[in-house]
């Protein structure tokens, strides 16, 4: 017979394993994607490098994430060359579903430390805006091993249509990061006035290269050698510091500690690789059309996810473009979440 503490831990054993089997039921089921192969012009480090993208990872955005990687792999010309690198707080629990959407894709998945971030995070405009993994970004130089020299961070929310070896051959001359820029966006508008009023706080603008202007952080080619080289993991957590513990000058998560530190000193890639803003704002999500020109690569950052519109039957005209990408074959409750 089983002595009370005997007892007592079986029955905590039975709460673990049962938890641990429910938290794994609520993941949605993927079916598996084709097989992406090399082409006969793929052979050769000098003729098609490996391309290094890091993407996050959770069950609200798995949908999206795995989707953003189908598109990426469908229009590569040489797909076997992209590794993948995901970050993850729940790193075992999501490398199943990778695993089963793709089997043989070359990735790495890494456990993302939420406690790196969580005292620094202070409350934005929407509630996804202030989960750790949108913080994790910032720590990729951290994260990856050094032997990754240069990286493309792309959002959970995009499709890329276009070869991404394209993007990955830019050259970004002195700079540590290259994005597309959007100098008619408003930038003083993504501050508060407590940061314009300061007598400090702007001067960090005043030695840039160019005048700073707005630029999305989901998109996004970084040299992980110069960022280590110049400790931006530090100059970002120092304005978070700020924001968290001095005064509220900003609002929108992530976002804004970026502009701080490298807005006028962004190597400018075309608008092409990132038609952002498809998700609407971030109150309402309203339905937006893209900007004019040539289109590489939409995405649906703001409020309005193409998977959440799809499956409420309320879906916007662009939201089809993103529907052929979606590998789901069954909900999980994790994904019915609201970013």
């Amino acid at each position: 017979m089983l002595s009370p503490p005997e007892v007592l831990r079986l029955l905590l054993a039975i709460v673990l394993v049962t938890a641990g089997n429910a938290a794994a039921a609520e993941l949605p089921e993927f079916r598996e994607a084709p097989a992406f192969r090399n082409g006969r012009g793929c052979s050769g480090a000098a003729v098609s490098p490996t391309i290094h993208i890091a993407m996050t990872l959770d069950a609200t955005y798995l949908r999206g994430s795995l989707a953003g990687v189908h598109s990426v792999l469908q229009h590569a010309s040489c797909p076997e060359n992209v590794v993948f690198h995901f970050l993850a707080t729940a790193p075992r629990r999501l490398r199943r579903a990778v695993v089963a959407a793709f089997p043989g894709l070359p990735f790495r998945i890494y456990r993302f430390d939420a406690g790196l971030v969580r005292g620094k995070i202070s409350t934005s405009v929407r509630r996804a805006l202030d989960q750790p993994l949108n913080y994790a970004r910032i720590y990729l130089a951290d994260v990856l091993p050094r032997a990754v020299r240069r990286v493309i961070y792309f959002d959970s929310d995009l499709i890329v249509v276009d070869d991404v070896a394209r993007l990955w051959a830019i050259d970004l001359g002195p700079h540590v990061l290259g994005a597309p820029e959007y100098r008619h966006a408003n930038f003083t508008s993504y501050f508060t006035d407590r940061f314009w009023s300061d007598p400090s706080y702007p001067l960090t603008f005043s030695a840039r290269r160019r005048p700073p202007c707005y630029f999305n952080t989901g998109v996004m080619v970084m040299d992980l050698e110069r960022w280590r080289a110049g400790d931006y993991t530090k100059k970002l957590e120092s304005w978070m510091e700020i924001q968290k513990k001095e005064a509220r000058i900003y609002e929108l998560g992530s976002l804004p500690p970026f502009l701080l530190v490298f807005a006028g000193e962004v190597k400018g890639v075309e608008h092409r690789w990132n038609q952002h803003g498809l998700g609407g704002d971030n109150v309402e999500g309203l339905c937006r059309d893209l900007h004019p020109g040539p289109v590489s690569l939409l995405h649906w950052s703001g409020k309005g996810k193409p998977w959440l519109r799809l499956d409420a039957g309320r879906p916007c005209a662009l939201d089809s473009l993103w529907a052929p990408y979606d590998l789901l074959r069954r909900k999980g409750r994790d994904l019915l979440a609201e970013g």
